[in-house]
């Protein structure tokens, strides 16, 4: 399928995900590892972890909606995500960069490892590939109706379209943070 004949939230979020993988490449090519590993302070992460947390966390939620997708599913596709309140609340509340954004921990699942190895960025770069691919899939289907089971709270399920776009604004918010390291730690 072309990207002209994609569902216009497939498309975009496709273009995201491009952009991310610009931004980590631009962010962390270069970077030696002690440079990768270098954090402003104790309690902050590295530019490394930043790419760590945002490869786990996008491969245990696309595997969650892959598991959806591969059951017997009727086609019907939508031209646009709908976020319900409960989503937009969360999106907005723990997942999009703002200035109103609640820190958080992350959870066990997703916390990256204290030192990370240059592999990180091709783990990244890797992840953001298989979403683009289950990204195109997922768009022969009503991406508003389908659920998958939250992977850190199974008892939340989301919609296929919410899970795509927590994935890239979590990746904007963690790209953003690690930029911020990134430009802290000087030339």
């Amino acid at each position: 399928m072309t990207v002209d004949a994609l569902p216009a939230w497939c498309a975009r979020l496709l273009a995201e995900f491009i952009d991310a993988d610009a931004r980590a490449r631009a962010l962390a090519g270069t970077l030696t590892p002690d440079q990768l590993n270098w954090k402003p302070s104790q309690d902050a992460w590295s530019v490394g972890q930043c790419l760590e947390h945002l490869a786990i966390g996008n491969e245990l939620y696309i595997d969650a909606i892959e598991a959806t997708l591969t059951e017997n599913l009727s086609a019907h596709p939508v031209q646009e995500i709908s976020l319900g309140r409960p989503s937009r609340w969360f999106i907005r509340n723990y997942i999009e960069p703002s200035a109103d954004m609640k820190r958080s921990t992350a959870p066990g699942k997703i916390r990256p490892r204290a030192t990370v190895g240059p592999d990180v960025l091709d783990r990244f770069l890797r992840s953001n590939e298989r979403i683009r691919a289950i990204a195109r899939r997922a768009a022969d289907y009503d991406v508003n109706r389908i659920r998958f089971r939250n992977p850190f709270v199974p008892v939340i399920r989301f919609t296929i379209g919410t899970g795509f776009e927590i994935l890239s604004r979590h990746q904007a918010r963690h790209l953003l943070q690690a930029e911020r390291v990134k430009s802290a730690a000087g030339p």
